[in-house]
């Protein structure tokens, strides 16, 4: 199975940008559609972003849409998330997530979805 640990988290001001990292290992990260989730104190986990196996479908949440992007990079085993122009309300755990797709552009968007999951990697935006 697909082990996947989260890096790049951190405090960052208002208005700044973070770069998370999801590293796979155990298994080739290309057998997989990839995601990422966040959750903050008392709420649940909501969708991210989500990339395809192939890398050429990629899905946002209406609330990043324009700040923040998702990307992967096969020969690296490695997936990342791009977050610009943080805001307060983006304080929160991340997680990456890995799933087994139906097809090479096929994107899971819902967490149910997903069978592997890192520890996550907190984000915290002061203002």
């Amino acid at each position: 199975q697909v082990m996947l640990v989260e890096s790049g988290g951190g405090l960052v001001q208002a208005g700044g940008s973070l770069r998370l990292s999801c590293e796979a290992s155990g298994r080739t990260l290309g057998n997989y559609a990839m995601g990422w989730f966040r959750q903050a104190p008392g709420k649940e986990r909501e969708f991210v972003a989500a990339i395809s196996r192939s890398g050429t479908q990629a899905s946002h949440g209406d609330f990043v849409k324009g700040r923040f992007t998702i990307s992967r990079d096969n020969a690296k085993n490695t997936v990342y998330l791009q977050m610009n122009g943080l805001k307060t309300e983006d304080t929160a755990v991340y997680y990456c997530a890995a799933v087994t797709p139906y097809s090479e552009s096929y994107i899971y968007t819902r967490k149910d979805d997903y069978g592997y999951w890192g520890q996550g990697t907190q984000v915290t935006v002061s203002s």
